[in-house]
């Protein structure tokens, strides 16, 4: 009897953990006050610094945002990724409408280029995938994507190069994961030189514990936290 209690006790603790890696913390609904709250909670843990926004001096770099991680029949899906789209799209299509850079980034691996991408994560995003896409609610005329093979979006990539080519000073960073490959890519651009703007509510993680822990991180030595809405107005104004 204490052996098979002991056993469903384990068990259940096993899936408890299991149903707490992934949640939806981010909502259609709640995603405004959600991103206020977790701001304030954040910010009253970190050093308060603020960058001085420049639109035209900057560029929306947008992660990953492909059917992979979207697609509910996917074992990479981010339940809270579908709330973050409105926001992203937003803020595409304003600066589009300044006519100021937008670069997106589809995440792809090969055999060649993987390294300890396919030993830690076993499955690669293949070209050929059908969810290796971008979503279709972010496709517009006149696109950049370009490929990354690993988290970090300037690594072994273009990106540095056509940002500089544009004289870009400043980086809207957006899509997802938070914890991934959005933080690396905001770590690695600080370290360039470039000043980050990450979005609190226009990135995603699995749970919400990984994304504050990002927000903090960040925060902390790498980006200034901004709100989909501060950055529109700053735009516009």
């Amino acid at each position: 009897m204490k052996a098979a209690a002991k056993a469903s006790s384990s068990q259940g603790n096993r899936r408890g953990r299991k149903s707490k890696k992934k949640e939806l913390y981010f909502t259609k609904t709640n995603m405004a006050p959600k991103a206020k709250t977790m701001l304030r909670s954040v910010k009253m843990l970190i050093p308060q610094r603020h960058l001085s926004f420049s639109p035209l001096e900057s560029a929306l770099l947008i992660l990953d945002m492909q059917n992979y991680f979207f697609d509910s029949s996917s074992h990479a899906f981010i339940p809270s990724a579908p709330a973050i789209v409105a926001n992203i799209s937003r803020l595409c299509q304003t600066y589009s409408a300044m006519n100021l850079p937008v670069i997106f980034t589809r995440h792809l691996n090969s055999s060649r280029d993987a390294g300890l991408m396919a030993t830690w994560w076993k499955e690669l995003i293949k070209k050929d995938d059908p969810l290796s896409g971008i979503i279709p609610d972010l496709h517009h005329e006149n696109q950049i994507v370009i490929k990354k093979s690993r988290y970090d979006a300037f690594m072994d990539s273009p990106l540095d190069e056509m940002l500089r080519k544009r004289h870009v000073k400043q980086l809207v960073i957006g899509g997802v994961m938070a914890n991934v490959c959005c933080e690396s890519t905001a770590r690695s651009a600080f370290q360039k030189g470039y000043e980050v703007f990450f979005l609190v509510d226009g990135t995603a993680a699995y749970n919400e514990r990984f994304h504050l822990a990002s927000l903090l991180n960040l925060g902390y030595a790498f980006a200034e936290l901004a709100l989909t809405e501060s950055i529109c107005r700053k735009m516009h104004g």
